[in-house]
């Protein structure tokens, strides 16, 4: 089991500085890296302070520069915001920048709230055919001298300028959920992620289900890799633990609350829910958070962990925005190196 940190920017109230913000980020990224992760993920939104990466190639090239041995993985660029000549160029100067480190990771998106800016009239299952178009288009970009003549896209012969460092391109990572997707990325050679994101372990078994029987329907394809996408936090005490189920909750209460669009947003920030809707929300509540994410003492992460070994997974990556404090993000994966990590060294 190889263990990856995702990870963003996450700005929760007017008093918080984004400066501020980007220097715990990068403390944070500094110890996963001395610690022994291998990937780096962070991904790419727009116009919301839950979330800051509006380019996530500007912050894996700083990374570059501030870690050593780290992978770094965009987690995951949404394929209808680039076009793919740009998409090609762009991570591929981002993987000579980052000494041929780069990972890219690419999602159809989610949020309504940013189709409506950056691609109005598209939605999360309408946006799919981009991600479709996209990946093969970037391969044969890298290759060089490319005519495209797809439905988002046309273009005359085209190369990538410049190229990517690793040959033939750097690892790409489809963020996949339904069958469909799943069956694309293996066929197009591509690694997988998937998250059951506030679901219980029933959905990880569907999700690992379905890249299994992928790769059943394509056995001439080398097996790809797959990624597990968990919400962690490690307490040393009970006290510790319960925090975290607690900040979880209010996280995906806020999530939620973005996902569904209808709250208004302000400079950036969403309108607060307060304790009575967040109560109201039992889907979200701090005993689901507490059963369904990998929320407990060292022993405990360790347990689901070597669960998701198991299953077949081969990464697995601790996503740490939980609406916490940096000081308690930074205690919680402190613990997860010294404690968890240490446990899968052989």
């Amino acid at each position: 089991m190889r263990f990856s940190l995702f990870v963003h920017m996450e700005r929760l109230t007017a008093e918080q500085s984004h400066s501020e913000l980007y220097t715990e980020f990068v403390e944070l990224c500094r110890m996963a890296d001395e610690g022994g992760f291998e990937t780096i993920w962070t991904g790419e939104h727009h116009g919301m302070d839950f979330t800051i990466t509006p380019n996530p190639f500007i912050v894996l090239a700083d990374l570059a520069s501030k870690t050593k041995n780290v992978r770094l993985g965009t987690g995951a660029i949404v394929a209808p915001f680039w076009h793919p000549i740009k998409l090609a160029g762009e991570a591929a100067l981002a993987d000579i920048v980052t000494g041929g480190r780069l990972e890219i990771g690419i999602a159809r998106g989610a949020y309504s709230f940013e189709y409506e800016r950056l691609s109005p009239g598209l939605n999360a299952n309408s946006a799919g055919a981009a991600l479709r178009e996209i990946v093969p288009a970037i391969k044969k970009l890298w290759a060089g001298d490319y005519v495209h003549e797809g439905e988002r896209w046309r273009f005359p012969k085209t190369t990538a300028s410049p190229k990517p460092i690793q040959v033939p391109h750097p690892p790409i990572w489809i963020a996949a959920r339904e069958e469909d997707s799943h069956v694309f990325a293996v066929r197009n050679g591509c690694n997988i992620q998937v998250t059951p994101l506030w679901q219980g372990d029933e959905e990880v078994e569907r999700l690992i289900g379905r890249f299994k029987d992928a790769c059943a329907l394509h056995p001439e394809v080398l097996r790809p890799r797959v990624m597990l996408l968990r919400h962690t936090h490690v307490g040393s005490d009970a006290q510790e633990v319960e925090d975290g189920a607690v900040a979880l909750s209010r996280f995906y209460c806020h999530f939620g609350a973005w996902f569904r669009n209808e709250r208004p947003v302000s400079q950036g920030l969403i309108q607060r829910l307060d304790e009575t809707e967040m109560a109201a929300l039992e889907m979200f509540s701090p005993a689901e958070m507490l059963a369904n994410n990998v929320v407990g003492t060292p022993d405990k992460v360790i347990r689901r962990i070597e669960t998701y070994r198991a299953m077949g997974f081969d990464q697995y990556s601790y996503w740490l925005d939980n609406s916490m404090t940096f000081e308690a993000k930074w205690r919680s994966l402190r613990l997860f190196i010294d404690e968890v990590m240490s446990a899968f060294a052989s």
